[in-house]
């Protein structure tokens, strides 16, 4: 490891451990839920207002499919007895909830279409994720731990769009990592550790079309798998494939961390034409990290106790 890399990792911890700024909503928690409702009002508002972000909806299909993937539904490990959830236990009823709330805002998903230049939003085209709206009670992070809430495990899905809209000619203007990683993945599934978290109108994944041709979303079910195409009209001339660079486990006093870094690389006739950054991670996990485990992914640990 470098000294450019080890000093990034270590404002990563700094930031995390003693945070330069603080919420407000830390500082005063009376005033946390007025703060999210003027702060969701204020994006509902913008969003009203943005002419871009008028999208349409089709029953049918464009024909040339120019990203596609297919991912499991329900995670599953050998490590859920360690998962620092709030009963012990892991709750399998909010696995089933979380599919239920996905499959209801496929609805809102399936078959959009983004014209050339225009925005979409996910919370601005699924709406607020209510049980009014016939949303469940899912699995959600909450203060570093797993719990539940209404509409949890939409994550999933906005990750699982973040992945698609990767491997397409668009513009990420908004996407927010996970700060918290409850499932091991092995070291090949880089699919798992380049997500999009969500929050109602608080945190959002948008994207701009800046394909000449307009793009549109097909989303499926089967019984275990989620099924995505981005469609157009026309082929886009260049390939992407996303790339993970310097991948670690942190083990610090108190916590550890993963950090990783994303990169894309874009093919124009099978020729490399550009290889750009896409983010950094940092995330505390929240899982045993068995010596097995890093053993059988050969995975990196690196020990900042000392440093």
């Amino acid at each position: 490891m470098n000294d450019i890399l080890q000093k990034e990792i270590l404002r990563y911890i700094d930031q995390y451990v003693n945070p330069k700024r603080v919420a407000v909503s830390k500082k005063f928690p009376f005033l946390k839920s007025t703060i999210i409702f003027l702060r969701c009002l204020k994006r509902s508002i913008q969003n009203n207002m943005d002419l871009k972000l008028k999208i349409h909806k089709e029953k049918s299909f464009f024909e040339n499919t120019i990203a596609s993937h297919q991912t499991v539904l329900r995670k599953l490990s050998n490590n859920l007895k360690s998962m620092n959830d709030n009963s012990g236990n892991l709750d399998f009823r909010l696995q089933e909830n979380k599919i239920l709330n996905m499959k209801k805002a496929a609805e809102k998903l399936n078959g959009i279409i983004i014209k050339p230049g225009k925005t979409f939003s996910f919370w601005h085209t699924i709406g607020n994720p209510s049980a009014k709206n016939g949303y469940a009670e899912g699995r959600i992070y909450l203060k570093g731990k797993i719990a539940s809430g209404i509409g949890g495990g939409l994550c999933q899905l906005s990750s699982f769009l973040y992945w698609l809209f990767l491997h397409t000619p668009v513009k990420i203007l908004e996407r927010h990592p996970h700060s918290l990683d409850a499932f091991p993945d092995s070291k090949q599934n880089v699919f798992s550790r380049c997500t999009a978290t969500v929050l109602y109108n608080f945190m959002d994944l948008k994207i701009r079309n800046d394909f000449e041709y307009p793009i549109q979303l097909k989303i499926w079910f089967t019984d275990d798998h989620i099924n995505g195409q981005i469609m157009s009209v026309n082929n886009t001339l260049q390939e992407y494939n996303i790339l993970e660079k310097n991948h670690y486990f942190i083990k610090t006093k108190n916590r550890v961390f993963q950090y990783n870094e994303i990169y894309r690389e874009v093919k124009k006739n099978s020729e490399i034409i550009k290889i750009e950054k896409i983010t950094a991670n940092f995330l505390q996990i929240l899982y045993d990290l068995k010596d097995e485990y890093i053993k059988e992914n050969s995975f990196e640990v690196l020990d900042f106790n000392n440093v």
